[in-house]
């Protein structure tokens, strides 16, 4: 098939286009950036350079690509500030817009090319109703009240979430990918982690769930031909509290044990979202992703990830094949 894949030079698109290309398929992928133009070459796909927020040019690039099937992985996270919580919208602002502006732009221009499929990246854990069950699956509703300073967030999400599946013309499918570890995805945090400056706050009692890059790629390689339009949640099998994989990170990448601090002085820190997020979110089950999308996870546990699955992937490039 011919797939378009918009924001095709982040850690998942580097993951997924050569199984893409691998599997037969013709790929056409997007970066803003021309100093990555190279690397989209050896990674098998077709360069594109695209601004995600430029409606026209949208349209022009998914009309020469001739696409059946369009895959939005945009995001603007490289060099923003995530770790201030305190400021959560303001480090999304950015990827805020192609979550909502984005994502009308890249589906009005699959509709007009005739596009029957499209996946959408969409994130799983935060959003989720805190006030709901601990582990929640597709049905379950998005937190009606989001910590103020997410709530612009959440709003883009919800959005994607709402437009997608009901999509005119097109099998609608996104995928809530789990907090993404692995070469080249939370490094950053990571960093922080081993340098124990990631505290437990109050009871730690916030569950997580997380997602390999690698398991990224391939779910979202199997949506291409399997599923029906909704909404997936795409994280490993065991979600966890804060409390119980943080000290288990921190062993893992050789630092010494987290610190424990009172929730009023993690509030002081991080702010209601540090609070919500360390201490309120809740995790997610993955049974429909499994079910409907045929996916098998290579790290089905984030206890086996943080040991052997933060190292460079051994993978080869399309032009290394």
């Amino acid at each position: 098939m011919r797939i378009f894949v918009a924001g095709a030079t982040g850690v998942i698109g580097q993951q997924l286009l050569p199984q893409l290309v691998a599997q037969g398929h013709h790929v056409v992928g997007t970066t803003r950036n021309p100093a990555k133009l190279d690397r989209l070459r050896a990674l098998g796909a077709e360069p594109v350079i695209l601004d995600g927020l430029d409606g026209a040019a949208v349209g022009q690039a998914v009309a020469r690509a001739e696409p059946e099937v369009v895959i939005h992985q945009m995001t603007a996270l490289a060099g923003a500030k995530l770790g201030d919580l305190r400021h959560f919208d303001r480090g999304f602002a950015a990827t805020n817009q192609l979550r909502s502006a984005g994502t009308d732009h890249l589906l009005a221009a699959a509709q007009a090319a005739g596009a029957r499929r499209f996946l959408v990246q969409s994130y799983a854990g935060w959003p989720g109703d805190r006030s709901g069950p601990p582990v929640q699956s597709e049905q379950d509703p998005l937190d009606p009240s989001p910590p103020a300073g997410q709530r612009e967030s959440l709003a883009a999400i919800r959005h994607l979430e709402q437009v997608v599946p009901a999509a005119a013309g097109l099998d609608g499918l996104v995928l809530r990918y789990g907090s993404l570890y692995g070469y080249g995805a939370s490094d950053e945090f990571f960093d922080l982690a081993r340098q124990r400056k990631v505290p437990v706050i109050g009871n730690g009692a916030a569950i997580w769930s997380f997602l390999h890059v690698a398991d990224a790629a391939t779910a979202t390689a199997a949506a291409v031909e399997h599923g029906s339009p909704g909404l997936y949640n795409v994280v490993d099998d065991e979600p966890a509290t804060v409390a119980e994989w943080l000290p288990f990170l921190a062993q893992a990448l050789g630092g010494k044990p987290p610190y424990h601090i009172p929730a009023w002085l993690g509030r002081l820190a991080a702010g209601e979202v540090g609070i919500s997020m360390m201490t309120q979110a809740r995790g997610c089950a993955n049974a429909k992703a499994k079910r409907e999308l045929g996916w098998r996870l290579q790290w089905p546990s984030w206890r086996q990830g943080f040991t052997r699955g933060l190292a460079a992937p051994a993978t080869s490039t399309a032009a290394d094949a």
